[in-house]
């Protein structure tokens, strides 16, 4: 395969450079590209521009901010074929799923570009000679880090809010998908002043200089909780704010009443799209025993129509590998899957664990790969009591036909979602805090743009006459 680095005019790393990340396709083991990673005086440069750019970008009037931010959304439609294929190349996304990724950024750019605008403040009713109002204001340069999973919609939320509302960027997409996040940058870049938005390509180390710098104001991060704690550690010295979206650990909770074929149509749809590897895929599953053995044998079967599945890479593919047979070890029962196959690539199997306990990893951990691992309850009630038991919180799906169930489960889970009855459900908008391990904070929706943004409170009045 060409160089994409090459093909698409991106920086690129000659093949012995030490500094430089190396790009296989997880399909076929092919080399994708090489890119070469950001030094430490690059990083420091690039948010010194941003700073620098920041007082003119921030004193730039809002509807003038969301018309470049149009136009770059304008450009970045214009080139999502390119963007689909390097992300394709890159992660093994399926090219049309990729083009439905970068085309969905589209529409989350144009709706802050909407949103920027309206984003107000609050009159207060002070005494009648005086104005009180309540003001928000762009906080500075934000650091931005996204993940490889969806690379293009995610970075076009954070990168979108933060830029509408007045801040500069730097970015920093997953080292994992650099080509991708390289091309996305070099889209944006032309219709910005100078400084205002950066990528930079690295690992956690260039990650971890670009959050380190003391003149950050914000970092904003989705992807794992242990990068995720790092960072959050790493802001309490320097008093930058930080936005996480992180790990999950999703129940699905499938309920007697309901058709165990529907069910596992849901579940293998939470746990196998996008070879699993989704914020919010299903991470565990607790069945009902009036509809258990109806529901593996439809899941079994779903598992084995989806067969291979392409990984990110093989570093991927061994952790999600050794969860399984973790899991295995530990008394688990594989029904279909769990075998790394032979030849190139990072292909794994949709796989189908049953009689999963809470003390096995692939129940405590995010494993972030097809796998769906299954316990059978008693009642609904034990599902809902298991489900509880977790130390991440972002999202859950409960399917059942009982309106008392669904109530109760939307109000005992503590997640910042709940999805009743279609497991990747939801109206355009939503906004929610994930809780514990996950993170905190907005990371997507109108609220996104208040996290950008900080309030300052004004009191005017007149001088008295002299």
């Amino acid at each position: 395969m060409t160089d994409l680095a090459v093909e698409l005019d991106l920086p690129s790393a000659e093949p012995a450079d030490p500094n430089s990340i190396r790009i296989e396709n997880p399909v076929d083991g092919s080399l994708v590209g090489r890119v070469a990673m950001a030094t430490p005086e690059e990083v420091a440069g690039a948010v010194a521009e941003a700073k620098s750019a920041f007082p003119g970008w921030a004193a730039t009037s809002a509807d003038q901010r969301a018309a470049a931010l149009r136009a770059a959304a304008d450009a970045l439609a214009d080139r999502a074929a390119d963007l689909a294929r390097v992300n394709a190349a890159e992660t093994g996304r399926p090219v049309a799923e990729a083009r439905e990724g970068v085309l969905a950024g589209v529409s989350t750019l144009r709706q802050y570009a909407e949103l920027g605008p309206l984003h107000r403040g609050r009159s207060l009713l002070g005494g009648n000679s005086a104005t009180d109002l309540m003001v928000p204001e762009p906080r500075g340069v934000v650091a931005v880090l996204t993940p490889w999973n969806d690379p293009v919609a995610v970075a076009c939320g954070l990168v979108g809010a933060a830029l509408v509302t007045g801040n500069t960027v730097v970015a920093k997409p997953s080292e994992r998908c650099p080509h991708t996040g390289l091309l996305f940058g070099e889209v944006l870049r032309p219709h910005f002043p100078e400084g205002v938005v950066r990528h930079l390509a690295g690992d956690g180390t260039v990650g971890a200089w670009l959050a380190g710098n003391a003149d950050l104001d914000v970092i904003a991060h989705v992807g794992s909780t242990t990068t995720g704690r790092e960072l959050a550690a790493v802001a309490a010295g320097t008093g930058a704010k930080v936005l996480l979206e992180n790990g999950g650990n999703d129940p699905l909770l499938v309920d007697g009443d309901v058709d165990p074929v529907w069910a596992a149509e849901q579940a293998a749809t939470g746990a196998f799209a996008n070879s699993g590897q989704i914020c919010v895929a299903v991470e565990r599953i607790f069945v009902h025993r009036d509809v258990a053995a109806a529901f593996l044998d439809a899941l079994i079967a779903a598992a084995e129509r989806t067969g291979m599945l392409p990984l990110v890479d093989a570093r991927h593919r061994d952790a999600v590998h050794e969860q399984v047979t973790d899991a295995v070890a530990a008394g688990a029962r594989l029904q279909v899957g769990g075998v790394i196959p032979d030849g190139p690539g990072s292909l794994y199997p949709a796989t189908v664990l049953t009689d999963c306990e809470p003390g096995m990893r692939v129940w405590r951990e995010e494993t972030f790969g097809p796998v769906a691992p299954v316990c059978v309850v008693a009642d609904f009630a034990e599902g809902l009591a298991r489900a509880r038991d977790d130390d991440y919180g972002l999202a859950a799906t409960v399917l059942t036909r009982s309106m008392e169930h669904a109530q109760r489960a939307w109000r005992e889970l503590p997640v910042g979602t709940v999805k009743v009855n279609s497991v990747f459900g939801g109206a355009p908008g939503g906004a929610a805090h994930p809780r514990r391990a996950s993170g905190h904070g907005y990371g997507y929706g109108p609220e996104l743009l208040d996290e950008f943004t900080a309030t300052k409170v004004v009191h005017i009045e007149p001088a008295p006459a002299p």
